[in-house]
């Protein structure tokens, strides 16, 4: 059987099906099919972004009855924590939101297969679903979503029950009583974060010498203090030598400085990385440039050295963050198009990591900006003379930007604190509108609120600090 249409997408995660839906609003008269062979939504829907921020909820809830209900004036007799119950609403969410994306491909006559996906030839893409039918897609432009999966060494043999990754942890409803996460990115630390709101032992494993590390240093040194509130143990600057199942749980060898030291839990958690899904496809043999890391090569336009074929998202290496891909497959639908779209700055994208505190970045870092020779200026404001934040109880962290001191600019921005992915758009939309710290502070903010502390931040950059 054989379908012919203007527009494949392969890959139904938040790359993959924005870039479908953009396509289709941009020629109604196109025919345009989306494949996947397990889900719409992708891992972000399913198994990641959404269900982690539901178990993040519930974990903000627990810590606060568990660790600080008499700040609040509360008291429990026989506090239960039901950790079913959070995971339970957190796939809730996520079944409504990935109904949500039927119904967005329905209402815009999008075309959608359930199968393995394969490139026979350029213009051809050959789907075989779960009962084994094939059916062949003949088209004028295919784009490429099918993201990242957890990167895992063979050696350390998960089993989805000692060791797990990502979506083992998501989705199990029994809390181990120990944990050993090796790795102290997104992941990382937000899985610490909900397991320890519940009283587990964790401890996070990070071979660089600080925890979140592509973040500012001060923003690893903040977090890492209020994860020992936490009672989250940190071990940087240690490499894991090897993990390995026992009859009662895991054991992991670390080193450091020649010193080796086995780690014993219920759980092993293994969050280093991603490694690309660009095998198996068929883009090799139909000659899509790869590179030695297995990611697909594409320009500013997401093209691939070979026309008609377009590749987005994680498959590309260029930032693994859910919004960036939508970007991405907005961007690529509007060149398939001909339509007037925009380029893309990674290094300027937001990236936001839900652990608490929260913390929010872009740009770079005032490190970076020096390692470049710029000269700059820094602002920074602390949460703890944020009215807001102390009426929320929840007052660590600190906002940060970072200014060229020749020009204005703003080179980026470093936040750790309460709700601060939710103040970072300010700061994007004003770097891309070309303002500066000036304007950010002339800008009135009401009061009171978190966002108060972007503006003093601003005023402090300009040295004209306010209230510190």
């Amino acid at each position: 059987m054989s379908e012919n249409f203007d527009v494949v997408v392969i890959g139904a995660g938040p790359a993959g099906y924005v870039a479908a839906i953009r396509a289709a609003q941009l020629n109604h008269a196109a025919r345009v099919a989306i494949v996947d062979k397990q889900w719409l939504g992708g891992v972000c829907l399913n198994v990641g972004c959404i269900p982690s921020k539901s178990l993040l909820k519930n974990a903000e809830v627990a810590h606060t009855l568990r660790e600080r209900a008499k700040d609040f004036g509360f008291s429990f007799d026989n506090l239960k924590l039901d950790y079913s119950v959070a995971v339970k609403r957190s796939r809730q969410n996520s079944d409504r939101l990935v109904k949500g994306i039927g119904f967005l491909m329905k209402k815009n006559n999008i075309t959608v297969f359930m199968g393995t996906a394969h490139l026979t030839k350029p213009t051809v893409v050959s789907v075989t679903d779960k009962d084994g039918k094939l059916t062949e897609l003949v088209a004028r432009n295919i784009i490429v979503a099918t993201g990242a999966s957890a990167a895992v060494p063979a050696a350390w043999k998960v089993d989805g029950e000692k060791v797990i990754t990502y979506s083992e942890a998501i989705l199990q409803e029994k809390l181990p009583k120990s944990v050993v996460i090796i790795g102290s990115g997104a992941i990382g630390v937000e899985f610490a974060t909900v397991w320890s709101s519940y009283g587990v032992d964790v401890t996070i494993v990070e071979m660089l010498p600080r925890i979140v590390p592509l973040e500012d240093e001060e923003i690893s040194k903040e977090l890492e203090k209020e994860f020992k509130k936490r009672k989250i143990k940190t071990l940087t600057g240690h490499k894991v030598e090897s993990v390995e199942a026992t009859a009662t749980g895991v054991q992991v060898k670390v080193s450091a400085e020649g010193k080796e030291t086995v780690l014993e839990a219920d759980q092993a958690l293994a969050a280093i990385g991603f490694r690309p899904n660009s095998k198996g496809l068929g883009l090799e043999e139909v000659g899509v440039k790869i590179s030695e890391r297995g990611f697909v090569e594409i320009n500013e336009k997401m093209q691939t050295n070979v026309p008609g074929i377009w590749a987005i998202g994680d498959l590309t290496g260029k930032l693994m963050l859910a919004h960036v891909g939508s970007a991405m497959g907005i961007i690529c639908a509007e060149n398939i198009a001909g339509a007037e779209t925009v380029t893309l700055d990674y290094e300027m994208m937001p990236r936001a990591t839900y652990c608490m505190p929260q913390i929010a970045s872009f740009g770079i870092t005032e490190a970076q900006a020096k390692e470049r020779g710029l000269t700059v200026k820094v602002g920074r404001f602390p949460f703890q003379a944020n009215g807001k934040a102390l009426g929320m109880g929840d007052y660590g962290g600190f906002v940060k930007i970072v200014m060229d001191e020749a020009y204005g600019e703003i080179l980026g921005a470093s936040m750790i604190g309460p709700e601060v992915t939710e103040l970072l758009p300010e700061l994007t939309l004003a770097h891309m509108m070309e303002l500066t710290p000036h304007e950010i502070a002339r800008n009135v903010h009401a009061h009171p609120t978190l966002s108060e502390a972007i503006m003093e931040a601003a005023h402090a950059a300009t040295g004209q600090a306010i209230h510190t």
